[in-house]
């Protein structure tokens, strides 16, 4: 009889379109779960080419009975196993995971799978799978292999209001009232305060001048990416 595992990954989501595309990894090679286990590359190369991407479904939660979407393209590369997928926003749980993959609540990706070949390393008892049959891959909420997650999410358009102000405080180092001041009054707002010090809040305003730059390049960064 054979036995479904599951093995997690976690990518923080920036932003999603509109029609739920994403990518990430599911997997990452050679890196040592919480469950003690690690998938080896080439782990999947079987499984991928007797199935390919439409072989694979996408669950939410592991749960049979609630595919959300489809896999677009899942690949092998040198880190681990690259996906592709769009949520189906046609179905009342795929936008209810839509909804939570925007607003950061849901970023994590899990493999169902059926190990083929596995060996344990005696010195260290880590588990090395060298070959899974692949089955399926899960928008899950907790990751057990913390450095994989969902990686990007395509967005045809600029960031929302709501992305701009968790770049501007996560990534600017802004608090959150500064963020909202930035974003309903503009940089000067908070600019101008600068001309006007002296001392520590001279240094205060060189420091939030900073910090909008490095958000404004950030911003620009990621529009360039959308138009690329």
């Amino acid at each position: 009889m054979s036995v479904t595992e599951t093995k997690f990954a976690g990518t923080e989501l920036t932003h999603v379109d509109e029609t739920g595309t994403f990518s990430g990894y599911a997997s990452i090679f050679d890196a040592v779960d919480l469950g003690q286990e690690l998938v080896a590359p080439g782990a999947f190369a079987r499984s991928l080419a007797e199935k390919g991407a439409g072989g694979i479904r996408m669950l939410f939660q592991h749960n049979p009975d609630e595919p959300i979407g489809t896999w677009l393209k899942i690949v092998e590369d040198g880190h681990g196993l690259k996906v592709e997928g769009r949520i189906n926003t046609d179905v009342a749980r795929g936008r209810e995971v839509l909804s939570l993959m925007r607003a950061g609540g849901l970023d994590g990706l899990s493999i169902g799978f059926r190990t083929v070949r596995a060996k344990t390393d005696p010195a260290t008892g880590v588990r090395h799978i060298l070959e899974a049959d692949l089955w399926e891959i899960s928008i899950v909420t907790f990751p057990m292999l913390p450095e994989a997650r969902i990686a990007a999410v395509k967005a045809a358009s600029l960031p929302t209001v709501r992305q701009f102000e968790r770049w501007l405080v996560r990534d600017a180092g802004l608090t959150r009232r500064q963020a909202r001041t930035v974003i309903t009054k503009g940089f000067a707002a908070l600019d101008r305060g600068r001309d006007a010090a002296s001392g520590t809040a001279a240094r205060d305003g060189l420091r939030l001048s900073g910090a909008i730059r490095r958000a404004t390049d950030l911003i620009n960064r990621k529009t360039q990416e959308l138009r690329s």
